[in-house]
């Protein structure tokens, strides 16, 4: 068994208390709003967590791209991890999107192009990870998966701007917003702390774990080529 890290050790613990301070900003120290009222909290959750999901999209582009390049394994291993936990953060955020929406827009969900675009976001990488799972040749698994994460990739920044070029009542509440949408609200200083302190600290969650991820990778790797083996 390969030891932990003491540098992951360390990022463990930072993690959790970047996490914790982030929910009593949250819950303690960001105003409530005056019109949704505690509901809007979910904002700083929602928000973060869809972050995370369109940031590890992009690392599994990114890797996707040099793995085509060098054809290092690692770099296969790092794009999988990526959209793995990407793929459980945006998930969440649209459960929790869904939890904000529920009280503003008086429905669970809407076909709104925000919603519509995260749906099919979702679903993208979901058939990714069944992509992989029908491909026993690790080799052409990588390879098929790279370009696939490049490409699926195209769809995020779609359901970034979506919302800037459609028609919709998704708010945009961080540069400027469309004045028919429905929830859309001004941050104070301190909503705008917690927000961006709340995406700092998710930011890092992403990174410890897909540092704890990669190193799950990369024995089930190492196991997958004993297997390969004892086959031959």
């Amino acid at each position: 068994m390969i030891p932990k890290p003491r540098l992951l050790i360390g990022l463990d613990f930072v993690t959790a208390f970047l996490f914790v301070v982030a929910v009593v900003m949250v819950f303690f120290y960001a105003p409530l709003e005056a019109v949704m009222g505690q509901v809007q909290r979910v904002f700083y959750f929602h928000v973060s967590t869809a972050w995370v999901g369109m940031l590890g999209f992009l690392v599994a582009a990114i890797a996707g791209i040099v793995y085509l390049t060098k054809g290092e394994e690692k770099w296969d291993i790092v794009g999988v991890a990526a959209i793995e936990i990407s793929l459980v953060f945006f998930f969440v955020a649209i459960i929790s999107g869904s939890i904000w929406a529920r009280p503003i827009w008086n429905t669970w969900w809407t076909w709104d192009p925000r919603l519509t675009t995260a749906a099919i976001v979702e679903l993208i990488y979901a058939a990714y990870m069944m992509l992989r799972q029908g491909i026993e040749d690790p080799d052409r698994r990588a390879r098929f998966g790279a370009v696939y994460a490049i490409l699926g990739f195209l769809s995020v920044p779609l359901t970034f701007i979506s919302i800037r070029l459609l028609r919709t009542i998704h708010p945009v509440v961080v540069g400027g917003g469309n004045p028919t949408a429905a929830g859309g609200f001004d941050m104070s200083s301190k909503m705008l702390q917690t927000f961006f302190f709340s995406l700092f600290a998710f930011s890092v969650l992403f990174i410890d774990l897909l540092w704890h991820r990669i190193r799950l990778g990369t024995l089930a790797h190492k196991v997958e080529q004993l297997r390969m083996k004892d086959i031959d």
